[in-house]
């Protein structure tokens, strides 16, 4: 799967690097998403790339989700940043390399190196983080070197060292298809990591595997669900205080395991005895099912790590596979499955302000050790500051460099106004990033264009420990430059150039390799020591440690036993009140990613949730209806969003995508309703339990443009997607604010412009055309118009040479024949709620089998299916 872009085919050895591919120029690579970590085969055609899924590959053996397969569509280069800039000036790479070892020597100079930080990424390759690691906590002498993936699983992270010794996933993705029982918690794996959700999936075909999912919502991961706990938020660590309380009545403990392997199981066990839990016959069906069944898997995902008690939550989980022994052995154990493609690979050199290179830590040990691998002249020597507390200190002016990678604080991070006051007030702000217009670039001093994933040559870390190599196949635009080799340059300008001697990203990995097995001699977790010599061209994906680690009872602490820690149940930090009664949870959409730079350039990704929907219970709507635009507000901001009434949504909670921001809406950003509540141990923010108001969002209009390009919109409200050839915007505003609109199109577009109005009906209808081709469309009425989207889109950048056809534009409606596919369901095959509407109903459909061979949908990644099966019913 995979649409062709039209991207010129590189000419031989334009490729970016070595062609390691088989067969006609194709190329492997790892696909940027989520922390699957799928395989891809991208191969070069006539028109440009297809990619498709890599059959030889552990993590996916060729599936994609929707968004691996539009992945040819988000290759375009239209939003690139094109050239380094300084304070708005175009340079070239020489002057930008030197005035960014000047600002950030100058103030290391004036304010010492704790006045300097880097914000990192789990979309950098790991040799970018290695880079970044190494100048600033042996060079610079400061670890503040944070990054996005503080958002998405540093609880795990604390978890598993408070309970290990090491930051160490035991099991693979093959014990989701070995176990007997899988526990999905704070996980939708269907939206959020297709590929495994297609494994579990199958896997319960073929030997009834049971799944419980354990999830506040009725998700889609519920559609293979055999119990679904939808428990109040924040209730996970009273939850599994009681499994374990219950496992030992019912005698269900690895005593011998226990006794030889573990300590502080004592402590631990009076701990959940004293949490309270209801149990209800759903709980003790639940937890009469773990008792019983030795082949047990618990994924767990955002759901437990965004949260004030992050760190507890994964140790409940932990702790009770520890006490039954389940753990490292096929089929079973607790499985933590990461947001980013290379999260795993930031943590694994240091890219965490609490963490050194290779899995150490802040020890008198591990700091001797890594200072002399790396012969540092100024070796950082206790831990640095978290994402939030960052972004904090750079708000006090504690903080006065800061250097952003591959990322967009400005929109992921709670408290994001603070966060956008922090970044004005901050003397140099300096962002690396493929692309030119995001909300946090708008805050830079320096920019510097860097590689994007078509262009990148390195290694990413996936979820169960497998290394793959992420290769280039697009030639990489002249003035962009990789990010490890943006950091080399730097160091050597700050004259640190003898220890930055490296020519390639293999060169890097080489040096990585080496220090994870220098003085290791199986003292830690992480060693790849033995690939430090590889052809790293020919890198097979390898996961490291083995298939599994501790079925042997040995850990990585100091006495070799693993730790059960103690832990009760503690509410979320904000409690809903008189003023805010709702309580807002926050998530992914299944085709979105992050902040849209990618995803939002790919119809098909844009057509399933098209905007931001706010899910409410219908009984929380009051008046509400469904359909109406809300504001939603915190005591810290708002957020506009149209309401989807759904009994999927528990009574009191409402749920937000967190992927809209200031380049896609108005109104939208979610981190700026959030407080920054952070986990005492993670320091991972809380991001699933604001409390908040929702209200109806006063308008007088709402309209729909249709255009070419879309100018700067000063108006109440409006949401932005693309279109194959256009963009679809809708708005919303006041009385007034329709004349500021039309003046703007006119000024922005310079066309002829037509127009029809009735103001009995309160609707106006625009048109403007440039050298008799239709350059944009607008739509607006009291209520959202009802227009012929997808056929006005197409139409866009055409000429309409008859009266009757301006006409017809003005009208919005489609000529006979053509039919608007509606709201995509399936994205991997671009079929519409109409299409498929139609479909069952002409051609009498009764099963998905039969949708499949109709239309393909549900066919791809089977996100879908759950949608299909609801259109089948009714």
């Amino acid at each position: 799967m995979g649409k062709t872009t039209n991207l010129p085919s590189p000419l031989a050895g334009e490729g970016g690097g070595e062609d390691v591919g088989k067969g006609g120029g194709s190329v492997k690579s790892t696909c940027p998403y989520c922390g699957t970590g799928c395989g891809i085969i991208a191969e070069p055609g006539p028109e440009g790339w297809t990619v498709h899924g890599d059959p030889d590959h552990p993590a996916n053996f060729g599936r994609l989700c929707s968004k691996g397969a539009a992945l040819g569509e988000t290759l375009g280069t239209q939003t690139c940043l094109t050239h380094p800039t300084i304070d708005g000036r175009r340079v070239g790479w020489d002057q930008a390399i030197a005035e960014v070892a000047g600002r950030i020597r100058s103030v290391i100079d004036l304010h010492g190196p704790d006045s300097f930080a880097f914000y990192l990424s789990g979309q950098l390759l790991t040799e970018d983080y290695y880079a970044a690691n190494k100048l600033a906590k042996g060079f610079l002498g400061t670890a503040n070197v944070d990054t996005n993936s503080r958002l998405c699983m540093a609880s795990t992270v604390a978890g598993h060292r408070r309970a290990f010794g090491s930051d160490t996933v035991p099991g693979c993705y093959e014990d989701l298809e070995l176990a007997d029982l899988v526990v999905l918690v704070g996980s939708n794996l269907a939206w959020c990591h297709p590929v495994l959700f297609q494994r579990l999936k199958a896997a319960k075909a073929e030997r009834g595997t049971r799944v419980v999912v354990i999830d506040p919502r009725r998700t889609e991961t519920c559609d293979i669900a055999d119990l679904h706990l939808a428990l109040a938020p924040g209730s996970d660590v009273a939850l599994f205080n009681g499994l374990l309380a219950h496992c030992a009545a019912a005698g269900a403990l690895d005593h011998k395991f226990l006794a030889d392997h573990t300590a502080g199981f004592t402590e631990t066990l009076a701990a959940a005895r004293a949490d309270h839990v209801d149990i209800t016959t759903e709980v003790a069906r639940f937890y009469d099912w773990f008792a019983t069944t030795d082949n047990v898997v618990t994924v767990f995902s955002q759901g437990v790590n965004q949260s004030s008690a992050g760190t507890d939550k994964v140790n409940a989980i932990l702790n009770l596979h520890l006490a039954t022994g389940r753990i490292g052995k096929p089929g079973m154990g607790p499985f933590s499955v990461t947001g980013q493609p290379n999260a795993m690979g930031g943590r694994e050199v240091g890219g965490l302000a609490n963490q050194l290179a290779a899995h150490m830590g802040f020890d008198a040990q591990a700091i001797d050790r890594v200072s002399r691998f790396w012969d540092a002249p100024r070796m950082a020597t206790r831990e640095g500051l978290k994402a939030v507390d960052l972004f904090r200190a750079m708000d006090e002016g504690k903080i006065r460099a800061v250097w952003i990678m591959g990322t967009n604080p400005a929109v992921s991070l709670p408290e994001t106004d603070l966060v956008r006051r922090a970044l004005a007030r901050c003397p140099v702000v300096i962002v690396s990033d493929c692309v030119a217009e995001t909300d946090t670039t708008s805050h830079a001093h320096i920019r510097l264009p860097a590689l994007a994933w078509g262009e990148k040559d390195g290694t990413v870390t996936n979820s169960d420990r497998t290394i793959s190599r992420q290769r280039p196949f697009l030639p990489a635009p002249a003035n962009a430059r990789a990010d490890w080799w943006q950091v080399t340059e730097v160091a050597r300008a700050l004259g640190f150039g003898g220890w930055f001697n490296w020519t390639s990203p293999a060169d890097i990995f080489r040096e990585h390799a080496l220090l994870s097995t220098f003085e290791n001699d199986g003292s830690r977790d992480f060693d790849i020591g033995a690939q430090a010599d590889t052809d790293y061209q020919a890198l097979a994906p390898f996961q490291w440690g083995g298939k599994r680690l501790f079925a042997d009872g040995r850990f990585f602490t100091a006495d070799g036993r693993a730790r059960l820690a103690p832990v009760s149940h503690r509410p979320p930090m904000e409690a809903p009140s008189p003023e805010f009664p709702l309580r807002l949870n926050t998530g992914r959409y299944r085709d979105q990613w992050h902040t849209m730079t990618r995803t939002g350039l790919s119809p098909r990704l844009s057509g399933h949730r098209p905007e931001p929907l706010l899910e409410m219970h219908p009984t929380d709507a009051g008046r509400l209806e469904d359909g109406a635009l809300v504001r939603v507000s915190s005591r810290l901001g708002s957020y506009v969003a149209r309401l989807r009434l759904t009994a999927d949504q528990r009574m009191g909670e409402v749920f937000l995508p967190m992927h809209w921001n200031d380049q896609f809406a108005a109104h939208s950003v979610v981190g700026r309703m959030l407080p920054g509540h952070t986990d005492p141990l993670s320091g991972q923010p809380e991001l699933k339990h604001a409390a908040v108001r929702v209200e109806p969002f006063a308008m007088a209009w709402s309209g729909l443009l249709v255009c070419d390009s879309l100018p700067a919109l000063d108006c109440p409200w409006w949401v932005r997607r693309q279109a194959e050839g256009a963009q679809i915007v809708e708005l919303a505003g006041g009385p007034t604010d329709q004349t500021a609109l039309i003046a703007t199109l006119d000024s922005s577009y310079g066309a002829a412009r037509l127009e029809v109005q009735d103001p009995r009906l309160g609707t106006a209808r625009y048109a403007w055309m440039a050298d008799g081709k239709l350059v944009a469309a607008l739509f607006l009425s009291v209520d959202r118009p009802e227009i012929s989207i997808a056929w006005l889109a197409g139409l866009v950048g055409t000429d309409l040479v008859t009266p009757v056809e301006r006409a017809a534009v003005l009208a919005g409606r489609a000529p006979n024949g053509f039919t608007d596919t509606g709201r995509t369901v399936c994205a991997c095959f671009s079929v519409g709620v109409n299409t498929l509407t139609e479909a069952i109903r002409s051609q009498r459909l009764t099963s998905l089998e039969q949708v499949g061979a109709a239309l393909k949908a549900g066919t791809g990644c089977g996100s879908c299916v759950p949608e299909i099966k609801a259109l089948l019913a009714g």
